[in-house]
């Protein structure tokens, strides 16, 4: 460890440049750029109606947010009281929801009125509600959009 390191430095004049890669010419047609025709040719695979970016299903949904919870100012669908919106292919609507608590003064008429909302949509032949207690609703379940309202955001 005690020897001292010399550091050597050699002075050069000029270097040879390294050889080049070279390309043959193809003596073949040029390339063709078909890669694309098939991809800019498809058209986009039509949406279900009743799949989520469907008419059908994006109609119920607006229909479930025009609906408010009486004692908070926000739509049941954003507050998180949907659960899921299955359509089948020829209209008939299955919304399972919940409510705030089992107590909650609108337990009785809030499933009607997403019935006949729902019912509403043109499209929709006959609609079931299916109110679940489990899991229950929890603030967890609002979207931003709620909770920003509710400022708790």
């Amino acid at each position: 460890m005690s020897e001292e390191r010399k550091i050597m430095v050699e002075e050069v004049e000029a270097v040879e440049t390294p050889p080049k890669a070279r390309v043959e010419e193809a003596d073949a047609a040029p390339r063709q750029r078909d890669y694309l025709d098939g991809f800019l040719a498809q058209r986009p695979a039509e949406t279900p109606a009743g799949e989520p970016g469907g008419d059908l299903y994006d109609g119920i949904i607006d229909a479930l947010k025009e609906i408010f919870d009486p004692e908070i100012p926000v739509n049941i669908y954003d507050l998180g009281l949907i659960y899921g919106v299955d359509v089948t292919a020829d209209g008939h609507a299955v919304v399972t929801m919940t409510l705030t608590t089992p107590h909650c003064p609108v337990a009785e008429s809030m499933p009607g009125e997403v019935e006949l909302r729902v019912g509403a949509v043109p499209g929709v032949g006959d609609v079931e509600v299916n109110l679940v207690w489990d899991p229950p609703w929890d603030p967890g379940k609002m979207s931003d959009e709620a909770k920003l309202e509710l400022g708790m955001l």
